[in-house]
C-alpha cells in the first residue's frame, strides 16, 4: 500500500520538527533529575500558589503528546478553590484527605468512553473512519479509552515537573462518588486524582526498589 502524499500542513509539521531539533539538546543532568532521577511523589505541600498560566501551560505541553489516532480521552478537573476542596473532601479516602485538600490544586482525572464522538474534529483527514469503528466494535471502547488516557495521565504528570512543580498521585478515592459528582451526564470515568503545588521535601519517604535493566529488558 503506498504511503499517503503529504499535504502542505504535513510538510510544514515537518519542517518545524527540522527547525527544533537545530536548537535542542538532550536534556542535562540538572534536568534529568528535575524529570526523573530525583524528583518523588510529595504527600504534604507548600503553600505556594499554582496560576492558571501554569494549569495552562501542563496542558498545553501535555496535549502534544500522541495518542492512539489522536483519540484523546483525557478529561481534568482542577480543583483550586476553598469551596471546591469543601465538595471534594468527602470522595477522598479518609487516609489521604487532609494532603490532598493541603495541596494548592487537585487534578481529577478521568478518562471519556465516548471520545470517539470527537474524531470529526481530531482526525479530519478521515473524519468518519474511527468513529465508524468504534461503534461498529464497542468492545474496543474501554481499552482504548483506558490505555490512551492512561498515557495522557502520564504525560501531564510529566508535564507538571517540566514547569517546575510537583504532583502526589493516588488511587485512594471514591471512584463512582466522583463520577456522580463530576461527571454526571458523561461517559467519563474517573482514574485517580493528583494533587499539584510545590511539594514540602519534609513529607517524602524513602524510594522503593525498581526494577534493573536486565531483570525486565530484553535485547534481541
Amino acid at each position: 500500500m503506498a504511503a499517503p502524499e503529504k499535504d502542505e500542513i504535513d510538510l510544514a509539521a515537518q519542517e518545524t520538527v527540522r527547525e527544533a531539533r537545530t536548537r535542542t539538546a538532550p536534556l542535562d543532568d540538572n534536568a534529568l533529575d528535575m524529570m526523573f532521577n530525583a524528583n518523588r511523589s510529595f504527600n504534604g505541600w507548600k503553600d505556594d500558589p499554582v496560576s492558571d498560566d501554569q494549569l495552562k501551560q501542563i496542558y498545553d505541553l501535555m496535549k502534544q503528546c500522541p495518542t492512539s489516532a489522536n483519540s484523546c480521552p483525557l478529561r481534568i478537573k482542577f480543583i483550586r478553590s476553598d469551596e471546591a476542596k469543601e465538595i471534594l473532601g468527602p470522595v477522598v479516602m479518609e487516609r489521604n484527605r487532609a494532603k490532598t485538600l493541603q495541596a494548592p490544586v487537585t487534578a481529577i482525572l478521568g478518562f471519556d468512553h465516548d471520545f470517539y464522538q470527537h474524531f470529526g474534529t481530531l482526525t479530519p483527514h478521515r473524519p468518519t473512519e474511527m468513529k465508524e469503528r468504534m461503534e461498529a466494535n464497542p468492545e474496543m471502547v474501554p481499552w482504548w479509552a483506558n490505555l490512551n488516557g492512561a498515557l495522557q495521565a502520564a504525560y501531564f504528570m510529566m508535564a507538571v515537573r517540566a514547569v517546575d512543580l510537583d504532583v502526589g498521585p493516588m488511587q485512594g478515592v471514591d471512584k463512582p462518588g466522583m463520577d456522580a459528582l463530576y461527571w454526571s451526564g458523561t461517559k467519563v470515568k474517573t482514574a485517580f486524582i493528583v494533587s499539584i503545588g510545590r511539594g514540602d521535601e519534609s513529607t517524602i519517604f524513602k524510594k522503593l526498589p525498581r526494577f534493573e535493566f536486565e531483570d525486565i529488558c530484553e535485547l534481541l
